[in-house]
């Protein structure tokens, strides 16, 4: 009894109301009352209303050809799915095999790179094959303005 008096509070209009989840008292919708009489129907509703039961061979066939076709189709639609499925793991599959080649690649071309030493390539080719920096009139410009690139690691030694 106190704990149901605690709950209870008024409002500034002196209405009291109950804090909590469950309702005490439910006040059902009220019903239709009805004389007793059964509605009387027009004609067209009648009519409608019959031709909405009745149903012919045709449109039984109809439906019927309507219901194999959605199956169809639909058997279609999750054949398709699930090739899409597969063909999107093989991608991804072969994505990261390339990712692996490509990394495997640029490692093994960093070690080759890592490997060489440039002083002795230069050492070997001026003392013992003869070679010697090119003159002015050897050297050929050209303009950098296509589609090639060149990459330079390290500037290149006068």
């Amino acid at each position: 009894m106190a704990s149901e008096k605690r709950r209870r509070k008024k409002t500034s209009n002196n209405r009291i109301y109950v804090d909590g989840n469950t309702v005490r008292k439910v006040r059902p919708k009220p019903m239709r009352v009805s004389d007793g009489k059964p509605k009387k129907l027009s004609h067209t509703t009648r009519k409608n209303r019959d031709r909405a039961a009745y149903m012919n061979l045709g449109y039984v066939m109809f439906l019927a050809v309507a219901v194999i076709a959605m199956g169809f189709i639909c058997i279609q639609y999750l054949k398709l799915q699930a090739d899409i499925t597969g063909r999107v793991k093989n991608i991804s599959k072969l994505e990261s095999t390339l990712n692996d080649l490509k990394l495997a690649n640029d490692e093994e071309y960093a070690r080759i790179m890592g490997s060489v030493d440039l002083e002795e390539i230069k050492r070997i080719a001026m003392e013992e094959l003869g070679m010697k920096y090119a003159s002015e009139s050897q050297i050929i410009k050209f303009s950098g303005e296509g589609s090639d690139y060149v990459r330079q690691y390290k500037d290149i030694p006068k």
